[in-house]
């Protein structure tokens, strides 16, 4: 299941998540060890410029979402802790978009 979220940027913290979403790149082995942890399969993070300033649009696929973000909540991994403490600092107000459209292919049929 693929599942979206989108937060505001707090203003003057665009180049500190941007740093940070870099640092998840060169982190990769840690980043797939949290993903197996939260039943997880893809993550993707964009920054956008919106009328009020930059916004994160954040992307996961996963089985079930709600477990995926209870299991990052309760992670003690090194690389879980620094992005909570992150996204603490550089977020906003989280805005609420449910998707106007949702399709994907049943497993009983392969794409």
């Amino acid at each position: 299941m693929l599942h979206v979220r989108f937060a505001h940027l707090l203003p003057g913290k665009e180049a500190r998540l941007r740093e940070w979403l870099s640092e998840l790149g060169r982190r990769r082995d840690e980043v797939v060890e949290t993903l197996v942890q939260e039943g997880a399969r893809h993550e993707q993070a964009f920054i956008i410029d919106g009328r009020e300033g930059p916004l994160l649009v954040y992307a996961m696929e996963s089985v079930d979402p709600v477990a995926a973000s209870q299991a990052y909540r309760a992670s003690t991994l090194k690389i879980d802790q620094e992005h909570r403490a992150v996204l603490l600092e550089c977020l906003g107000e989280r805005l609420q978009a449910p998707p106007l459209f949702d399709c994907s292919v049943p497993p009983s049929r392969p794409a």
